[in-house]
């Protein structure tokens, strides 16, 4: 069984030190037999103890997930652990003996000199981040720790903690774009602690609602709450901790000087990495207008005394004004949603009208007669079109039916008129 063991970079580089002065010592010793005679007594005496502590100490340095690696004063490798193996793509033994640069990009190979000679200089080096080069050629972001290796006081080499940060920097490069987008973002996009607290607060919101960053932060979502919607706030909290998605929806929010604007709103939940529920973000549009303009076509709409009807491509009505209510006698909520070939004489004949707009994308002065739920028939004569979204995709028709039954009484008793006459009558092109 393998351990991998997760050091902070102070654990690790403490016993990387001593790890690196055990090994420079037992060198050193096996290339001056002077000195190892002379201290013979005294690793004979340690020796179970230096022993078990290096092979704790290689242990360590072995089994890290961060790249360990010594390097003598010349810049040449003299360790290579499996990490090291791993994030760049050399064996121990390709990399042994070989020079620092073997891992630099091109455009920093420098910087291993430059980290000797502050050493030398005594220059503490501080944690940095850079990026070194795989075998492959590939680039990747470290984070690097450099210490220096003593002997009684004398540097004689160094050792280099290589942490991969790769997808630490790509993750914050995203959450940089992501803070851009909600910075630049038209729409107010808040965010709010799980007892309705403003934690996060963007320039739309700003200027949408009239309080400033520092004044919102901190103030509970309810400073921006009509006093009849306040208890939204804390069912939209209730229905997140309770896992239920919630659906776009619109609702009415106060600006600072109390005008009411109308907005869509759409919340997501913020969770951490364990998936733990901590907040929710809010993006909130503003559709004041938009429902001003809706507004005054529907008024329009109803103003209107031809009966008018939205029909969908399946030909099920969609929505439909008064003057179609009074028509059929059947309120709007039941006409919705029903085949629109039902209300007439003839379904068949306004079903085939209803797929000839959708064929030719419209129809003029279409006849049928619309029959009331008491019994009473109407003549109408239909203009319909399609009506398509912004992709040019069709949606549906709209139909306007305008009221012939008296012009068609009228014609019926001239004719009839004309019929009784006695007197041969002719009408001449």
């Amino acid at each position: 069984m393998v351990f991998r063991l997760s050091l902070s970079y102070e654990m690790t580089q403490c016993c990387i030190k001593l790890f690196f002065n055990i090994i420079i010592k037992e060198v050193d010793m096996n290339r001056n037999p002077r000195r190892q005679r002379s201290h013979f007594a005294y690793k004979a005496e340690e020796e179970y103890s230096s022993e078990k502590k290096l092979r704790f100490l290689a242990a360590i340095v072995r089994s890290s997930e961060d790249a360990i690696i010594g390097e003598t004063l010349d810049g040449i490798i003299t360790s290579w652990n499996p990490a090291a193996e791993k994030m760049f793509g050399y064996s121990e033994k390709e990399a042994l003996a070989k020079p620092m640069s073997i891992i630099g990009p091109t455009d920093r190979l420098n910087e291993f000199k430059e980290i000797i000679e502050k050493a030398k200089k005594g220059i503490k080096i501080e944690r940095y981040e850079t990026q070194r080069k795989r075998k492959d050629g590939s680039l990747i972001d470290v984070a690097v720790t450099v210490s220096p290796i003593e002997e009684e006081g004398k540097l004689i080499g160094l050792s280099a903690i290589d942490r991969d940060i790769t997808a630490q920097k790509q993750a914050a490069q995203y959450a940089k774009s992501l803070a851009a987008i909600v910075q630049s973002s038209e729409d107010a996009v808040i965010s709010e602690a799980l007892d309705g607290t403003i934690t996060s607060w963007n320039p739309a919101a700003e200027k949408m609602f009239g309080y400033s960053e520092k004044e919102a932060l901190g103030k509970p979502m309810s400073i921006i709450g009509p006093p009849d919607r306040l208890n939204e706030f804390n069912e939209i909290i209730e229905r997140a901790k309770k896992g239920i998605k919630i659906e776009r929806y619109e609702t009415q929010r106060k600006r600072k000087d109390g005008s009411l604007i109308d907005v869509a709103v759409t919340v997501s939940p913020v969770r951490e990495e364990d998936g733990n529920l901590i907040g929710l973000s809010a993006i909130d549009r503003d559709i004041t207008a938009q429902k001003q303009a809706s507004q005054y076509a529907r008024s329009l709409i109803e103003a209107s005394l031809d009966p008018l009807v939205t029909i969908s491509a399946d030909g099920k009505i969609t929505d439909v004004n008064e003057a179609t209510i009074n028509v059929t006698g059947i309120a709007r909520e039941k006409l919705i949603g029903t085949d629109f070939a039902n209300y007439f004489t003839e379904p068949e004949k306004a079903r085939e009208g209803y797929k000839e707009v959708l064929a030719k994308g419209y129809v003029m002065d279409y006849p049928l007669t619309i029959r009331h739920k008491v019994g009473k028939l109407t003549d109408v004569l239909y203009n319909a079109s399609v009506y398509k979204d912004f992709t040019g995709n069709v949606l549906g028709v709209f139909a306007a039916a305008r009221d012939v039954t008296a012009q068609k009484q009228a014609s019926q008793y001239a004719r009839s008129l004309i019929e009784a006459s006695l007197d041969p009558l002719v009408t001449i092109s």
